[in-house]
């Protein structure tokens, strides 16, 4: 064997890599807001870190769009105007429209008590008042329908673009109409996947996520003005 093919196998991952996740992490969660400015000397201490990986975790996030680069200023985190996010919503809600298509022809009856279950607890957070528990459940349900597409293109795609509104989509205070709106459209989403019925649920995703617009974006503004 010589010494390229015994290379083969190896792989490395950069710790800038590692600093980008880090930081993608705190932005979807919340943790950081909105127009929020890169602290460096904060996040070295942080992560433990010299500048350099921390700048070239900044510039991966900035051509994914959750971070924005000010001219001799640093970097800060993006901000959404109201029409990038109508056209980001609709996105979102064409892709899990298709991912429900797809994981209707592939997912097992495992998956979807899985999903029952994250139902259950959602609906129990839901009546106890926890919102921080609802919308944690809520985001797995979304997420366990996504990777039942077994489409890793649509996956990535999908992750990529709801990062950037993710804090919004999962916390947004709603009136009870709303909660109880979400519970149904949930409760739906199950029997179709039951069903097996990947039309109907597209069309449920779709109707589902289009109906999440106003109050995300009222959300958004809110944080942003914060």
């Amino acid at each position: 064997m010589n010494k390229i093919e015994s290379g083969i196998g190896i792989h490395r991952r950069y710790l800038h890599d590692e600093v980008a996740d880090r930081i993608r992490e705190l932005i979807r969660s919340g943790d950081m807001e909105p127009k929020a400015r890169i602290n460096e000397g904060e996040l070295t201490e942080r992560f433990g870190i010299s500048r350099t990986p921390l700048r070239e975790a900044i510039k991966i996030l900035a051509t994914e769009g959750l971070l924005e680069l000010l001219p001799n200023r640093g970097a800060r985190v993006a901000s959404i105007s109201d029409a990038e996010l109508e056209e980001m919503m609709e996105v979102i809600a064409g892709l899990e429209a298709t991912a429900g298509d797809l994981a209707c022809r592939t997912i097992g009856d495992a998956e979807i008590d899985s999903i029952v279950t994250d139902h259950d607890a959602m609906v129990a957070a839901w009546k106890a008042g926890d919102e921080a528990g609802y919308f944690s459940h809520n985001r797995r349900i979304h997420e366990a329908i996504m990777a039942a597409s077994r489409n890793t293109v649509l996956a990535n795609i999908y992750e990529s673009l709801s990062g950037r509104i993710q804090r919004s989509r999962y916390s947004a205070h709603q009136t009870p109409d709303q909660w109880a709106r979400a519970i149904s459209e949930h409760e739906r989403m199950i029997t179709f996947l039951r069903a097996r019925d990947g039309a109907s649920l597209a069309v449920l995703m779709r109707e589902h996520i289009r109906g999440k617009k106003s109050v995300i974006a009222a959300n958004y503004g809110a944080a942003e003005a914060v």
